[in-house]
């Protein structure tokens, strides 16, 4: 294929590399990752060992003592020319990234825009790295905090978003004076290279030290729970499931390190009496269907007044019956494949539950064979009136269906019913009425990290901090202050005077 050539993914490969340096493979276990698009096997890579992984960190490590002195707005300047140099494959990369994931092309090219749109936010970031300077309560004392870089930061992506998520983690930890360790995801393993192959372009033209940007791609045991267990590495950033999020957190806990997760979503829309829904049904089908239902901001749950319900639900199955399923490089196909025969597996069973629990499939709910769908992952996108009270609606079913619930009270009741979920991600109102979307917005409203008005679930723009609560993780990634967790927080006071006032005006008289 002419994107994997134009991004010089062509054999032999290699799973490891510390910035301009690939390592030679010291295994013949090959990762064969496969395309949900046509079914093949595009690439043979030799999988890291945990040998490999010790020359990784002891290489960051070095790296680590050169990064964190350069001055920030240097350390931006790299990041600005990583950007520059991505714009210049995006159109390869994008077509790479929707052939691994099954995303549609435009997702794809979108997605390596969020890259370049980071590394221009995180440029400007270099220049604000800001601590705050205080009172202090002693006389002739100045009270201030500051900033300093961390470490090594790991970095562990999941499947659906395999440039962004990196992306928003790396260069604001660059900026921030870290050095990163990158392990992706193995079932997307040729974006991880393609892009570490850019940025080696970057650290040869600028002749920086190997180790500031590290790729390692290996098995859970070789790699993933080694970086999890290492001492050396002070902050681990998690993206996946929720029961794999909590074996990080527990692991890394152990050794009282810090953890930023981006776990599980199950998102909700409510749609109010008021709502405009001219705006508000391209939102949630964009919301429900893209990436095939993959993101962990897709919308799940539709919250519906009773008064508008019926109305909403033929809108939607309108909508929906135009929707094209097919080769997402495609351009004319709204929905690819799921990411694998896993996920079909997955789909299956929440369709299932869904009758098993008194609910109604309402459009969709089939697996679809034919030429057309020659990987076996294609899945038609499904609406399902069920019960709020329903257990399929706890749970975070990573496929395109969608679950069309009813309220018929306050928008409290509708709040109730978002809130009632263990996961907090990301929600959303349609309304014009202020006071509801007042409400959603207050204390007693949304509980999850992201909270919108007249827009739908996903879509984040960079600039606010990304994240949720509960089963979510807590962490936060991209904009506003997320630049934080990637640095060392110190408070100082000094002393300008020639006496030693003590704090709470203590009298510890040696005279």
């Amino acid at each position: 294929m002419k994107f994997l050539k134009e991004l010089s993914l062509e054999s032999p490969l290699s799973s490891v590399s510390t910035g301009k340096d690939w390592k030679t493979a010291k295994t013949t276990n090959l990762l064969k990752p496969f395309s949900p698009v046509d079914g093949s096997h595009y690439l043979e890579i030799p999988l890291a060992t945990s040998e490999q992984y010790t020359e990784v960190v002891a290489t960051a490590k070095d790296a680590f003592i050169y990064w964190r002195s350069l001055p920030a707005p240097r350390r931006g300047e790299i990041v600005r020319q990583i950007g520059e140099k991505v714009r210049l494959y995006k159109q390869p990369l994008g077509h790479l990234i929707s052939y691994e994931t099954g995303k549609p092309l435009q997702e794809g090219l979108g997605e390596v825009q969020e890259m370049i749109d980071v590394c221009d936010f995180a440029v400007g970031q270099s220049r604000m790295l800001y601590g705050m300077t205080t009172v202090s309560e002693r006389p002739q004392h100045k009270l201030y905090e500051q900033y300093h870089p961390l470490g090594i930061v790991g970095v562990i992506t999941a499947f659906n978003f395999p440039l962004a998520v990196y992306g928003w983690n790396t260069m604001l930890a660059a900026i921030c004076g870290d050095v990163v360790i990158w392990k992706p995801s193995s079932k997307v393993p040729g974006t991880a290279i393609a892009l570490q192959k850019i940025i080696g372009e970057v650290c040869l033209e600028n002749n920086l030290p190997e180790g500031i940007f590290n790729l390692i791609i290996g098995n859970r045991d070789e790699v993933g729970n080694s970086m999890l267990e290492d001492t050396s590495i002070p902050l681990i950033s998690f993206t996946g499931s929720v029961a794999s999020g909590k074996h990080a957190a527990e692991v890394v806990s152990r050794r009282l390190g810090r953890t930023i997760l981006e776990l599980g979503g199950n998102n909700a829309i409510i749609i109010a009496p008021s709502a405009d829904l001219k705006i508000a049904i391209p939102a949630v089908v964009f919301g429900a269907v893209g990436t095939t239902g993959q993101r962990c901001t897709t919308t799940r749950r539709l919250i519906i007044h009773d008064s508008i319900y019926d109305t909403v639900v033929k809108k939607l199955r309108t909508a929906y019956e135009s929707l094209n399923i097919g080769n997402p490089l495609n351009e004319i196909n709204h929905i690819g494949p799921l990411i694998d025969l896993q996920s079909v597996h997955d789909y299956r069973e929440a369709v299932e539950a869904i009758t098993a629990q008194d609910g109604e499939i309402i459009y969709g709910g089939n697996v679809l064979f034919g030429p057309n769908y020659e990987s076996g992952c294609y899945v038609e996108p499904t609406l399902a009136a069920v019960q709020p009270n329903c257990l399929i609606v706890q749970e975070e079913t990573f496929a395109p269906i969608l679950y069309l619930l009813r309220y018929s009270g306050s928008v409290d009741e509708a709040i109730a019913i978002q809130n009632g979920v263990r996961q907090g991600l990301s929600s959303s109102i349609f309304t014009t009425d202020m006071r509801e979307s007042e409400m959603f917005l207050s204390t007693v409203g949304s509980d999850c990290g992201i909270a919108n008005v007249n827009i739908g679930t996903s879509g984040a723009e960079i600039g606010g901090a990304f994240g949720g609560e509960k089963e979510t993780g807590g962490g936060r990634e991209s904009g506003s202050d997320s630049w934080k967790g990637y640095m060392r927080r110190q408070t100082v006071t000094v002393n300008y005077g020639s006496e030693l006032p003590l704090a709470q005006g203590i009298n510890f008289d040696l005279s």
